[in-house]
């Protein structure tokens, strides 16, 4: 895992080999970047990274200026890494969550300048996610929910959707 930008830019951290995350690709990582500082100055945001996996996304915003990242993530194993490189980059902003995400969404009463959302391509409820967090009011004005999913999704007939990005097998659903 690879920080592409700010203070970390250029941290490397190994991931461990029995990992089941599937980390956002550096290139379609740097593009969607590319896209939110179009959007939004990340610089003292609250973000939220729901299926944190291998924490890159959070790691990233952070880097970028982010002033606090609620990491929500499941596994025991990704958790544990996701705090260890938080320890080792000595930040405060990250605040990790071991917990399930429909759980997470259910019980929190906070909003945010960005929501990233990268589930696993095979959940079974995966198309649910936008209509919950677009129902909870989960956004602050004017903020940003990216949601990255298989190519079969189409939300663009959500309320609140802006684009689709493509970049090689990865697509982002954009809402403002």
């Amino acid at each position: 895992m690879r920080i592409i930008s700010g203070i970390y830019k250029r941290r490397r951290f190994t991931i461990p080999k029995n990992f089941s995350a599937r980390p956002t690709t550096d290139f379609a990582k740097e593009n969607i970047f590319n896209v939110i500082n179009n959007l939004i100055d990340l610089e003292d945001t609250v973000c939220l990274d729901l299926f944190s996996g291998t924490g890159g996304i959070a790691f990233e915003l952070i880097s970028r200026g982010s002033k606090e990242v609620v990491a929500v993530e499941k596994n025991a194993n990704h958790y544990a890494f996701i705090k260890k490189v938080a320890q080792e980059l000595k930040t405060e902003a990250l605040i990790p969550i071991k917990t399930d995400v429909f759980g997470y969404l259910e019980s929190v009463h906070l909003s945010f300048d960005l929501i990233f959302a990268d589930p696993p391509y095979d959940l079974p409820n995966l198309e649910q996610i936008p209509s919950i967090v677009l129902s909870k009011n989960m956004l602050k004005e004017g903020g940003i929910f990216i949601l990255e999913h298989p190519e079969k999704y189409d939300f663009s007939d959500l309320p609140l959707f802006y684009q689709k990005r493509t970049y090689g097998s990865v697509n982002f659903s954009i809402f403002l």
